[in-house]
């Protein structure tokens, strides 16, 4: 055999040196791969399933529904509310100029009750009973009325105590006389009346009983 076939036939063998240093350099490949990905990548996520359009649609025709149905409340709680002022602003708008007439109608009272006094039966006082008459229908006609006092068991709402008397006749926070007239417009309060109110039969200081029990 030649040397130079055998040289050929040596090389035809495999070399496992060379073999090892081949699997070495892959296994660093491998490496080199892995540690180049960013460990802070995220995973993808998996899609989610995507909406029902209808029952989207539906849900947001409900949303605007009750958006609409609180906005009619809204608007027709306001309707009535201004409504309701109006026709208080209609009703009492005269509250200020009856309050100023009370102290005109008070001293003609008591010029009334002094002529008839003197004489009941004389023309001024005829005349003046006619204007009373008619101050009392103007009164009438823009609601107010006058509030009833003598004989009433005394109401803090409608009457203003000045003073308390005994009285044998009288019941115990009852009203005994009225000092100037009250007057109510419509369901409100224009003006207490003035009163004095019953304490009762006087009683013996002695025994503390009501005397003539």
């Amino acid at each position: 055999m030649s040397k130079e076939s055998k040289k050929n036939k040596d090389q035809a063998k495999e070399n496992p040196k060379n073999k090892e240093e081949s699997s070495i350099d892959e296994d660093k490949k491998d490496n080199l791969k892995q540690e180049s990905k960013d460990p802070n990548e995220e995973i993808p996520k998996k899609e989610e399933d995507p909406k029902d359009p209808l029952e989207e649609a539906l849900g947001q025709a409900e949303h605007w529904k009750d958006i609409a149905a609180r906005n009619q409340a809204e608007l027709d709680n306001y309707r009535k509310r201004m409504a309701r002022d109006k026709t208080d602003a209609i009703k009492f708008a005269n509250a200020g100029l009856l309050c100023e007439l009370l102290p005109v109608i008070d001293s003609f009272q008591m010029g009334l009750d002094a002529a008839k006094l003197e004489d009941s039966e004389s023309i001024i006082t005829k005349g003046m009973e006619m204007v009373q008459k008619q101050l009392d229908e103007f009164f009438s006609t823009q609601g107010a009325t006058e509030i009833s006092a003598i004989g009433q068991t005394f109401d803090p709402n409608l009457h203003e105590a000045i003073s308390q008397e005994e009285s044998d006749e009288i019941p115990e926070g009852e009203v005994i006389s009225q000092i100037r007239k009250g007057y109510r417009l419509h369901d409100r309060l224009l003006r207490a009346a003035n009163v004095i109110v019953s304490t009762g039969p006087k009683k013996d200081p002695e025994s503390g009983e009501e005397k003539g029990s």
